[in-house]
């Protein structure tokens, strides 16, 4: 598997991101209808999409290692890394608003949270059957 490649397995959650954030950006005022604060929906996907993109990168060296314990680490390492990051991220946002919290928009960063580790996990997946299909 060369890097192009996992640039181009990465392509589906690029699209997933882009289609989310044009959502969030054209029907601003459906979401806020809904009690969800579209401003902070935006920067939890930005933020989950920095940290897909860092465990999707741990994910993928891991399927080019054939050391069991190499690989164990770097799967433990993606799943603490993107679990930290939006943990953080939350706890921030928290912190800093306190009364005004968006419960909402927190709830929808929750969906998008398991909307790319589904379809992450799904690639990574379909890459490691590959994998040994040409092993």
């Amino acid at each position: 598997m060369q890097p192009q490649s996992a640039a181009k397995a990465f392509l589906p959650l690029t699209i997933i991101f882009v289609i989310t954030s044009a959502l969030l950006l054209i029907l601003r005022s459906l979401w806020a209808s809904w009690g969800i604060d579209p401003d902070v929906m935006l920067v939890g996907n930005i933020i989950l999409l920095l940290a897909t993109a860092g465990s999707f990168s741990l994910y993928f060296k891991s399927l080019r290692n054939n050391n069991v314990q190499v690989f164990l680490r770097l799967v433990y390492g993606g799943m603490f890394l993107k679990m930290m990051i939006c943990l953080i991220a939350a706890f921030v946002y928290i912190v800093t608003v306190k009364q005004g919290v968006s419960k909402g928009a927190i709830f929808g960063c929750m969906f998008l949270y398991f909307l790319y580790t589904f379809v992450e996990v799904s690639i990574l997946m379909k890459l490691s059957k590959q994998q040994k299909k040409n092993v």
